[in-house]
């Protein structure tokens, strides 16, 4: 019986890690297969050369940002805007947000890299459109409020800064309220909202 060969998955898996930590020059096939313990050999088996694991890499980055977001708030229950607040936190997920970013900086220096950004950025788009759309009916503060929305989840990523008196989970919740036009949560007894 011959040796079992290392999953395609597992490559394209380990190549998203090594994107996300270190960027797209790091994927490289022998330090790729340097970390999953196994020779560069089984590599070719699955794919013809590095740009080939490149772009099933972006294949399953786009799959999992809008395709399987899109299918988990299909079968969620709540209304629209709960379902764009459940999208950005499954967007900007742990496993996601990381490479993201990486995909980011990649589409910058990568023509064809951007047009998929560009892609994946549309669709998310279209979903905080309809869900400020339930709140708003002016095509251009939805844009705009869109826009918002979208900044806000990415941006938050690089913000370093302090938020006197509230953390910035409550900061960012309130942003969503009123990107969402919902009035405030109820103040705390021992600090006001303001």
């Amino acid at each position: 019986m011959g040796a079992l060969r290392t999953p395609r998955e597992k490559w394209v898996e380990e190549g998203l890690r090594t994107l996300a930590s270190g960027g797209v020059d790091a994927v490289r096939v022998e330090a790729l297969a340097k970390s999953l313990g196994v020779t560069k050999g089984g590599f070719y088996g699955y794919f013809a050369d590095r740009d080939a694991l490149l772009t099933e890499m972006l294949d399953t980055w786009e799959h999992e940002a809008t395709d399987d977001v899109l299918d988990r708030i299909a079968h969620e229950d709540g209304d629209t805007r709960d379902k764009a607040r459940l999208a950005g936190r499954l967007t900007f997920s742990e496993r996601l947000r990381p490479i993201d970013l990486a995909v980011r900086d990649w589409a910058r220096r990568d023509r064809a890299v951007a047009e998929r950004l560009r892609r994946v950025d549309n669709t998310r788009m279209a979903l905080l459109r309809e869900a400020i759309g339930t709140v708003c009916t002016d095509p251009d503060e939805i844009e705009a409020r869109s826009l918002l929305a979208f900044c806000m989840a990415i941006g938050n990523h690089f913000l370093a800064a302090d938020h006197p008196g509230r953390t910035r989970a409550e900061v960012l919740d309130r942003a969503g309220d009123l990107i969402l036009d919902r009035p405030p949560a109820a103040a705390e007894p021992d600090r006001p909202h303001r």
